[in-house]
């Protein structure tokens, strides 16, 4: 059974700056950016303002605030 609670005093996390700084930093690996961005857009991501490297990280919002990133970087 799952279960969810209703925080009521819920910020959302801010990125790069703010006052209520992210909480975890999530970085997804995928073969090609651009159709992975439009997935996640269509699930409700949006697309951060900050953008240090667009072309090899797009960073995105959650529909609750938690920034993450995709990316075609790999670390091999």
């Amino acid at each position: 059974m799952l279960t969810l609670m209703r925080v009521d005093s819920y910020v959302p996390p801010s990125w790069p700056e703010g006052p209520q700084h992210q909480q975890f930093h999530l970085d997804v690996a995928v073969s090609e950016l651009e159709p992975a961005v439009a997935s996640a857009l269509t699930l409700g991501a949006t697309e951060a303002e900050h953008q240090p490297a667009p072309d090899q990280w797009r960073v995105l919002v959650d529909p609750v605030g938690h920034p993450f990133c995709l990316t075609v970087v790999r670390p091999d």
